[in-house]
């Protein structure tokens, strides 16, 4: 017994391809931004310092005084010298007295002209013009207060939103070729002049 024979041809399909390709654009634009900054507050207070310098001891040392200081010096030293006088004056008088009568008045009075008319010693010394000290010096320092004042910075920022275009890409397609499956079947128990075929497409 002889079975029939099948004999099968595929074609593939073939398809043309068109592809666009996509495009994008993105722009992102600058922010804006303004900043201000507002000057500090700066305060300075100072009290002026206060220097005192008194050389009134030295320039009496030196001799240099006022109209007013000489005249009351020269009063006083007048009134002592007054007083001094009359206390000699009367000294004497009670030595010459106590001496009278007694044989003694020529020498009473000869020891007095010589004690007032006689030379005199005066002392040597040395003596520092003006004295040290005679210069007073008062110092008040002065003072500073500074008072600063910040002030914040204003800060003004506008963000800009990007641009972004988009155009999709495009695939478009052509069959050039359709699939195809041709199958035969052969019969080898017929003559092969009266073959059957059968064709099957698909």
């Amino acid at each position: 017994m002889r079975l029939p024979q099948i004999q099968i041809h595929t074609t593939d399909a073939k398809l043309d391809l068109h592809i666009g390709k996509p495009s994008q654009h993105i722009e992102q634009p600058k922010a804006t931004q303004h900043i201000e900054q507002p000057a500090a507050i700066l305060e300075i207070n100072t009290t002026k310092g206060v220097l005192i310098i008194d050389s009134s001891q030295a320039r009496r040392d030196l001799g240099i005084i006022g109209p007013i200081e000489a005249t009351k010096n020269a009063a006083k030293e007048g009134q002592q010298a007054a007083l001094s006088g009359a206390a000699r004056r009367a000294s004497e008088g009670r030595k010459m007295m106590m001496s009278a009568g007694k044989g003694q008045g020529r020498a009473t009075i000869q020891n007095i002209a010589k004690q007032n008319h006689g030379p005199h010693r005066v002392q040597f010394n040395i003596k520092f013009v003006p004295s040290v000290g005679s210069v007073k010096i008062d110092y008040t320092p002065g003072t500073t207060d500074v008072n600063i004042q910040r002030r914040e910075p204003i800060i003004d920022a506008k963000v800009s939103k990007p641009i972004h275009e988009y155009t999709p890409g495009k695939v478009t397609g052509t069959m050039v070729q359709r699939p195809k499956v041709e199958i035969d079947v052969i019969d080898k128990g017929v003559s092969t002049l009266n073959e059957a075929k059968h064709k099957i497409y698909r």
